[in-house]
């Protein structure tokens, strides 16, 4: 009778273990973090200061001391264009998975005076390829010198607008609005920020990206 006793309590115990494991893993599989990709040009990629000055960097200081659970990756580069860009995401988004794509390209297009339809079919083509792989987009938009003049830059910069528009997306009008404003917070070209701006450009994306973001219970 002992030893019948022990076997039927050694089965219950695998029972329980049985329904209980796929439950475990399930929440350890919705606890990892998700992937949050920065995909852009110099101005996300830190260009001229330090990278952990970058608002990339603390985006993910940020984040590290929040609910949310996100592992943020950087795959800006500094003189990419929309062209660039739109070659190199498939393999970004392969590799990375992410969840959320912050979008930030299309300053080099228009320091080079390219055309608008060339920006504006690129964008469209890797705002479609993040959507398709199944990731959220915010698209940061950005404005030109306006030694450009205005039959350039009125447009350029309506464009970003029109897109989000369109498309629906979470979207900065201005990633670094306000700083330009104050020379001194530029470096030397006029056209970076310098490193104690950053936290002015996170200030800009923070109140965008937030409602976009999960809790690390969802």
């Amino acid at each position: 009778m002992k030893n019948f006793r022990i076997v039927i309590f050694a089965e219950l115990v695998s029972f329980a273990l049985a329904i209980i494991s796929p439950v475990a893993a399930f929440g350890a599989e919705h606890s990892m973090p998700r992937t949050l990709l920065v995909f852009g040009d110099s101005l996300s990629a830190a260009y001229g200061i330090g990278e952990a000055d970058g608002w990339v960097n603390l985006l993910a200081e940020k984040l590290a001391t929040g609910t949310t659970s996100y592992t943020v990756t950087n795959a800006s580069v500094s003189g990419e264009t929309s062209t660039g860009g739109l070659a190199r995401l498939p393999a970004a988004l392969e590799e990375f998975q992410p969840a959320i794509v912050i979008l930030e390209l299309g300053g080099n297009d228009g320091l080079r005076g390219l055309p608008l339809g060339v920006l504006k079919d690129n964008l469209t083509a890797m705002i479609k390829m993040c959507l398709a792989a199944h990731a959220e987009v915010l698209l940061a938009g950005i404005q030109l010198p306006p030694n450009y003049g205005p039959r350039y830059t009125e447009p350029f910069y309506a464009l970003f607008g029109e897109i989000a528009e369109d498309m629906k997306l979470a979207f900065v009008p201005f990633l670094i609005d306000g700083i330009p404003q104050q020379p001194d917070l530029m470096q030397e070209d006029g056209i970076h920020p310098k490193a104690e701006a950053q936290f002015m450009i996170l200030d800009n994306v923070w109140p965008i990206l937030a409602p976009m973001l999960r809790t690390s219970s969802d």
